[in-house]
């Protein structure tokens, strides 16, 4: 189909964007008082052109309105000015003429891959320092087949992923703020704890973004290796869990707008409180590897 053929495309396209918008600012307003933040995935956006994108922004727009931090979940590297362009405009400001700058998608964090190398990266850094932002540098994702390339081992004995965390950890000492934390975070799935345990004796001082809870197969135990000493310094996402979440109660789909809310809301407290009884049986001791061997 193109545009030519029919008329009604760009209209329809809209109307699907629309939708997305509407549905998320129901998510948003079910789970603003118990969530702290949201992690729009770009690709769902950008695959309906410019209404879906501008679906994202407004999207992003919405969820900060309500206090709630936005994570961008993009995924975005490259190198030299391809970089810096994707860091201005997710964190930064860009040129808009006479000398004006403006936010554009303005997210509170980034996810980005590190598999250009560590010039690819200063970008974002670069503008997480100028304007109060974040990043999540890919480590050791959740998805099956991460291992082909992240657990390769190098002349030195250690994992691609290990060499990631460690650079994200040296980030950390560099740019560590008030909280002990650093603005430069790593993504490691849920789905790979005995790895979680690894990354975060060698992380102590990172936030780590951990995927893979729930849809994905990783339980509240798993996830636990993912937090530091305090039983802090992770944020655990779940997707398909929170959207889907309706589907246990209603399998046909056959809810009311309002039944779907509530649903949506009772999954995401069921999370919260399975994650924390998790972290109320486990040891948190950066030294439990260790002890363990």
């Amino acid at each position: 189909m193109t545009y030519q053929q029919d008329g009604n495309l760009t209209t329809r396209i809209q109307q699907i964007a629309n939708c997305f918008f509407n549905f998320n600012k129901d998510i948003i307003d079910s789970v603003k008082d118990i969530a702290p933040a949201v992690k729009p995935q770009m690709a769902f956006y950008e695959m309906y052109g410019w209404a879906g994108v501008l679906a994202y922004q407004k999207t992003v727009e919405y969820a900060k309105s309500k206090e709630m931090l936005v994570i961008g979940d993009a995924k975005r590297g490259d190198i030299g000015n391809t970089a810096q362009a994707y860091a201005k405009g997710h964190l930064g400001k860009v040129d808009i003429g006479n000398g004006e700058e403006a936010p554009i998608f303005d997210v509170d964090f980034l996810t980005v891959s590190p598999y250009l190398g560590d010039d690819t990266l200063q970008p974002f850094i670069d503008e997480c320092i100028k304007n109060n932002k974040g990043i999540f540098v890919l480590a050791k994702t959740s998805n099956f087949g991460s291992g082909y390339i992240q657990d390769k081992v190098d002349q030195e004995g250690k994992t691609i992923y290990e060499t990631v965390a460690e650079y994200v950890a040296q980030q950390a000492e560099r740019l560590k703020i008030k909280t002990g934390y650093s603005p430069i975070g790593a993504v490691v799935g849920a789905t790979y704890p005995e790895q979680a345990l690894k990354l975060r004796n060698i992380m102590p001082n990172n936030i780590i973004l951990v995927p893979g809870y729930g849809a994905q197969g990783a339980t509240a135990k798993d996830v636990t290796n993912s937090f530091d000493k305090d039983g802090l310094g992770a944020i655990v996402n779940s997707s398909r869990g929170i959207i889907y979440a309706h589907k246990k109660r209603y399998p046909n789909g056959d809810c009311t707008r309002e039944q779907y809310k509530e649903e949506v809301r009772k999954a995401t407290e069921d999370m919260k409180k399975d994650i924390t009884q998790a972290l109320e049986k486990e040891d948190k001791g950066y030294n439990k590897l260790d002890r363990d061997r």
